[in-house]
């Protein structure tokens, strides 16, 4: 997979053990709120409680504002929260499945997932992408850009990416180009295929473990830990065009499994094994997937996808963001046609 100036990376704490201690109490949670303003340490503590112990009070509105308020937009620590709510209220039914169904569910999504990969048409798709940028930490990011790429994909696995407007700018005559990094910037290609094959190829030897339960759009699912080393792995993260501005990374994340159907609904990676002193220091993506409609056939492919990294700049640590929704999924050759709501209120440059 090659990934330009960015990448993302969610990063997990090690598993810590609770088992003297009864599910969370809403003063206990509150405190470690609290906590976590002055120590961010804290949050994978908070998110591993939430995880092992559970909790023994509602999640409210009230509650999850409270959490904004001291957390920021933590999706991790929101996800946890509301998991630890359902349990709460339905112990039953978010049970995590047995060792022996949650084998059966890693072994049907893995053919699934390398049956549909197979299977996959050639079609074309906008990316309306947002980028940002801040100091590493802070979550307050700034917007930098904003794009609208048309991506061709064949099945033969190749990508062919046109950048056609830059704040609301049309590009003339845009070429195709194994990726849109002539913005400068970050930039990332294999949401479609790549980042799949990498974690369910039977040869990359990826090491799953059941995690937690979870719901995506009402879908119940089952959150597996992974880990593929860097040899099976391959992932290619650049911060430029020399071979010292380029690192050959492992992958380390969370995917969510569609208990039903044993399709990957979501799947959040982060780079490993990183070189010591590599200008980039953590890479990050997060792909959310649905449902589309391609010549009258139903594909389960990309809706959304968050790309993070972070890198060193004069002794200070720096975070860049793409927001990328996917957008009119159509047949291959079809024209990529820009909408006024694909570019209005595009910002300039700051």
């Amino acid at each position: 997979m090659r990934v330009f100036i960015a990448l993302i990376i969610t990063v997990l704490a090690a598993s810590a053990a609770f088992p003297q201690q009864g599910p969370l109490t809403q003063a206990e949670y509150v405190k470690m709120l609290y906590t976590l303003q002055k120590d961010p340490a804290e949050r994978e503590r908070i998110i591993e409680a939430l995880r092992k112990r559970g909790i023994a009070f509602e999640v409210t509105d009230g509650l999850r504002g409270f959490t904004r308020t001291k957390a920021g937009a933590d999706e991790e620590l929101r996800r946890a929260l509301d998991e630890a709510g359902r349990r709460h209220l339905d112990p039953q039914g978010s049970q995590l499945p047995s060792a022996e169904e949650s084998r059966d569910l890693l072994e049907k999504a893995r053919r699934n997932t390398m049956a549909a990969v197979g299977d996959m048409p050639d079609f074309v798709v906008k990316q309306l992408i947002q980028r940002g940028a801040a100091f590493s930490g802070t979550n307050t990011y700034r917007t930098l850009d904003r794009l609208v790429v048309g991506v061709s994909y064949r099945s033969t696995g190749e990508e062919d990416y046109r950048l056609l407007s830059i704040n609301g700018v049309l590009q003339t005559d845009p070429k195709p180009q194994s990726s849109y990094s002539q913005a400068g910037g970050t930039s990332s290609t294999g949401e479609f295929v790549t980042v799949l094959s990498t974690i369910f190829k039977p040869e990359n030897e990826a090491k799953f473990e059941v995690l937690d339960t979870d719901r995506i759009d009402m879908r119940k699912t089952v959150i597996y830990e992974f880990d593929v080393a860097r040899d099976k792995a391959r992932q290619r993260v650049s911060a430029g065009t020399l071979s010292t501005d380029q690192a050959i990374t492992g992958m380390h994340g969370k995917v969510w499994i569609d208990r039903d159907t044993a399709r990957v609904l979501r799947i959040e990676s982060q780079a490993t094994e990183l070189p010591p002193g590599f200008i980039v220091t953590a890479a990050r993506r997060t792909i959310d997937y649905s449902w589309v409609t391609i010549n009258d056939e139903k594909y389960l492919l990309p809706a959304r996808s968050e790309v993070t990294l972070t890198s060193r700049s004069d002794g200070k640590l720096f975070d860049t963001r793409n927001i990328i929704r996917f957008k009119d999924y159509q047949k291959y050759g079809t024209d990529v046609v820009i909408s006024d709501e694909d570019v209005k209120d595009e910002p300039a440059p700051q």
